[in-house]
């Protein structure tokens, strides 16, 4: 049974989105402040975190920072926050969705469905993948540059695994989305697409400013640069 994490402190909102969540045979655990997050957060317990922004004592911004050290849990963002700034912070700092408030249900909870299906769709049993200095160890979850581990969220791994996947080929950016997310969820766009790329190259990239491994092919979309 997948474990999901919400951290969310409206009651109303928490009984409305426990029932959905349970109903679709997930097991839920809640915390309803930052201090409580610290005594039921546990490393490798959960498929999947919720995050309310605001907190009475705290920011999920700062909660998502702290999973982030010792895990790639998938974490969504769930908050009345909808300024671009926000949006882009949340992503910037390992979030790999972003949902505000008011939302529908139906599409919460496919968004919920899809992000899970989308990180099983990963666990594969190959082994390695090797190009540019970049090794990523499959079985392990783990990606290497230059034989110093990277940390990675679970959508930059994804990311950069597809692109691995298929080196020297441009991918646009619907093959992208189409490959990460579902190819309904017209909610992901390439707004979002370029903020994972971008973040995905200050962690591969010598220098992120002029990118030698992830290339932007003008007009086409992207492509994994393999010279090796």
């Amino acid at each position: 049974m997948k474990k999901i994490f919400l951290v969310e402190d409206d009651l109303s909102l928490i009984n409305g989105l426990s029932f959905a969540i349970k109903k679709q045979g997930y097991d839920l655990d809640i915390a309803r402040t930052y201090c409580e997050v610290d005594t039921i957060w546990a490393d490798g317990k959960y498929d999947l975190v919720i995050l309310d922004v605001s907190l009475p004592d705290g920011s999920g911004f700062d909660i998502c920072k702290k999973i982030r050290q010792t895990s790639k849990v998938p974490i969504i963002f769930l908050t009345a926050a909808d300024e671009e700034t926000d949006i882009i912070m949340g992503l910037d700092i390992g979030g790999d969705d972003y949902i505000t408030k008011p939302f529908k249900l139906a599409v919460f909870m496919s968004r919920i469905n899809a992000l899970l299906r989308r990180s099983n769709d990963f666990v594969q049993d190959e082994t390695e993948l090797c190009s540019n200095h970049i090794k990523m160890l499959l079985l392990k979850s783990e990606v290497y540059k230059d034989d110093k581990q990277l940390e990675l969220t679970a959508s930059e791994y994804k990311l950069l695994r597809l692109f691995m996947e298929n080196p020297n080929q441009v991918l646009s950016s619907e093959q992208i989305l189409c490959q990460l997310w579902d190819c309904n969820e017209s909610y992901v766009d390439s707004n979002t697409l370029t903020v994972y790329i971008r973040r995905l190259r200050t962690k591969i990239e010598d220098d992120a400013s002029a990118p030698k491994r992830i290339i932007t092919v003008r007009r086409m979309g992207y492509k994994w640069n393999a010279t090796d």
